[in-house]
């Protein structure tokens, strides 16, 4: 399926593709690795050939709990078991850490854990960074570590997680993950001077006031028209306008409309790669009709987005 999701364990929340064990209070590393179905061992095996010789400079990477091979790798490849992992995430960290999400990806070639960090605030809201740990059974990639605000839920926000991360840590291999410890410390101590500089700025951004014009040059930028616009670059652009217009009021950033946090907060939703305009235009349309309907009166409320915003400014 889509999500790529063998086994996990979740915090509340269900996930949008509704798998997994849902427990009600984020557990330790070693109820996390059980409740995620992690609690298996990886060995490795030579690799041979159909008369059953054996082939130099390969091993198999084999799932003791079934017997299933997840990848054939080199024979530098030391092996990073989920006990480690979480083991390695602990002592990162420190404290008494706990697991938001964890699971196995891809029947077991690649897993993830998600610690929670402690809370920082951004523009008087709280906001709650995880720290994100995965790592691949089939050779496929590196151990990797990074900071992000993104719930890691399936192999998409697993990926949305390391591409938008801002500082990220990443191991062959071929070294030892005990032995890199004290370099991840580091790029984690990075990661939370980050998060400083964030709140200070999202603090400014909230108290900067953005004007309608400033507005409708911020859009003009995002949705420019050609020079010679056709009739379907022109509902394009109306579309995508409404539809921002739409996420300032009602998507969770009211009452920072106006503000320039509320701008910045919308334009990065925005552009997210799982939300199009479209989508966003039935989201906005669902969320305003109760408030709004569908119907014009006076030339003030037409119907659309934008109409639903003119008559809120009046309000």
């Amino acid at each position: 399926m889509p999500a790529n999701v063998e086994t996990m364990m979740y915090v509340r929340e269900k996930p949008w593709h509704g798998l997994g064990t849902m427990v009600a209070e984020a557990p330790t590393s070693a109820d996390a690795l059980r409740l995620a179905g992690l609690d298996w061992n990886v060995r490795q095996e030579e690799v041979r050939d159909l008369r059953g010789k054996a082939i130099p400079g390969y091993r198999a990477n084999v799932r003791e709990s079934d017997e299933s091979v997840l990848g054939i790798v080199g024979e530098r490849y030391k092996v990073v078991q989920n006990a480690d992992a979480f083991r390695f995430t602990d002592e990162l960290i420190g404290g008494d850490v706990r697991y938001e999400t964890a699971g196995s990806l891809r029947e077991g070639r690649q897993i993830w854990l998600l610690a929670k960090m402690p809370a920082e605030k951004l523009a008087g809201d709280e906001v709650e960074p995880y720290l994100c740990f995965t790592n691949s059974h089939d050779g496929g990639g590196a151990v990797r570590v990074c900071m992000t605000p993104v719930r890691v839920v399936c192999n998409n926000t697993l990926n949305l997680a390391l591409q938008t991360a801002t500082r990220a840590w990443a191991m062959r291999h071929t070294e030892s993950v005990e032995a890199k410890l004290n370099e991840a410390r580091n790029c984690l101590l990075h990661a939370r001077k980050y998060m400083d500089g964030l709140s200070e700025y999202a603090d400014a951004a909230a108290r900067k006031k953005i004007s309608d014009g400033d507005l409708r040059d911020i859009l003009k930028e995002m949705f420019p028209l050609p020079e010679k616009p056709k009739e379907r670059d022109e509902k394009r652009v109306k579309e995508a306008t409404n539809a921002y217009y739409g996420l300032l009021l009602y998507a969770g950033h009211r009452p920072v409309p106006g503000y320039g946090m509320g701008s910045h907060q919308c334009h990065e939703r925005f552009c997210l790669p799982q939300y199009a305009p479209p989508e966003h235009e039935k989201l906005c349309r669902k969320q305003l009709e109760p408030h709004y309907g569908r119907t014009s009166h006076d030339g003030q409320n037409d119907g659309t987005v934008h109409g639903a915003v003119n008559e809120e400014r009046r309000r």
